[in-house]
């Protein structure tokens, strides 16, 4: 692909092509006065058609009875943080973000969408995580709706189940579906757990925040297109697969067995290091074969699962006369 196409549809996907609603927008209220001054008119266009019969009060009367009922069906009302879509006769007209009582023209077909946040809980999937090792991993995520015209025109509604037009719950199948290869994506990237705790490679388990910032980019990364934005993206469940679960515990358990033992004879060593120092810093006097058994001895003592039971060996002479 040559770098001229590829600029252009860097450009298109950057382009915004959602814009306020320019048409006349007026409130509820005042549309109501108008109705009602209008109605006014038209009894008393009645009044004097019946007793004057002229033709132009009859005309007068059909044009506002038109206009009074066009003006009934414009009534809108908006909640904050909701928008309405304006479509005049298959074209794009704007999008109105008023909050109120409002009236619009009736003539235009109109679509609501909520730009409120929203939250979803991913169910828990089985993934490979890049040793190979199946792991289940769920998430939460909070997004909500940016662009009003891709949400509506760049997305195919049947294939998400709508019939007619995108609707909100049309959008949260697809931001489920997107979500759901972005967190397969991010899997297979770590593992679940790393072995050398030395070597401080990034993995699930203890990634945090950076994990989950990778997983909140990539997934905006496939939202982009049909103009939602991710608000937050949180792993909440991570766990191995049924199938190896009791492996990996207890190669777990064996790896934590393993530091605390390493820990406790770190430990000993350095006691008794610390006895015999003090022992030769007091004068006392014993030979290289009494220091070893004494070292074997507080080895012994301080490495043991059990309390030991000290044997007390006395070397005696008997004297005879």
């Amino acid at each position: 692909m040559s770098e001229n196409a590829t600029g252009n549809i860097s450009e298109n996907k950057s382009e915004n092509k959602e814009r306020e609603y320019p048409g006349m927008v007026l409130n509820g209220f005042l549309a109501w006065l108008i109705i009602i001054a209008l109605a006014t008119l038209t009894v008393a266009c009645t009044i004097r058609f019946i007793a004057n019969e002229k033709v132009y009060y009859g005309i007068a009367i059909f044009v506002m009875a038109v206009i009074i009922i066009f003006m009934l069906s414009g009534f809108v009302i908006q909640e904050p943080n909701q928008s309405t879509i304006l479509i005049f006769f298959g074209k794009y007209a704007g999008t109105c973000r008023r909050v109120g009582y409002l009236w619009i023209n009736p003539l235009m077909k109109r679509q609501h969408l909520s730009l409120r946040m929203h939250n979803m809980d991913i169910e828990p999937i089985k993934v490979n995580d890049k040793i190979g090792n199946p792991v289940l991993i769920g998430m939460v995520l909070v997004w909500r709706i940016k662009d009003t015209y891709r949400a509506i025109f760049d997305i195919d509604s049947q294939s998400l189940g709508a019939n007619s037009h995108v609707n909100d719950r049309a959008l949260e199948t697809f931001v489920r579906i997107q979500s759901d290869a972005a967190l397969r994506d991010v899997t297979r990237r770590y593992a679940y757990d790393n072995d050398d705790a030395s070597s401080g490679d990034l993995t699930l388990r203890d990634g945090g925040d950076e994990i989950n910032e990778l997983l909140e980019q990539k997934i905006n990364e496939r939202l982009f297109m049909a103009g939602i934005e991710v608000v937050e993206a949180r792993l909440n469940y991570l766990a191995y697969a049924p199938e190896i679960a009791a492996v990996m515990l207890r190669r777990q358990q064996a790896s934590a067995i393993l530091s605390a033992r390493e820990k406790i004879v770190d430990g000993a060593v350095t006691m008794v290091k610390m006895a015999l120092t003090r022992l030769d810093e007091e004068d006392v006097k014993f030979s290289d074969e009494h220091k070893s058994r004494l070292a074997g001895n507080l080895l012994v003592v301080l490495c043991a699962d059990e309390s030991t039971k000290p044997i007390v060996s006395a070397d005696t002479e008997i004297i005879r006369g």
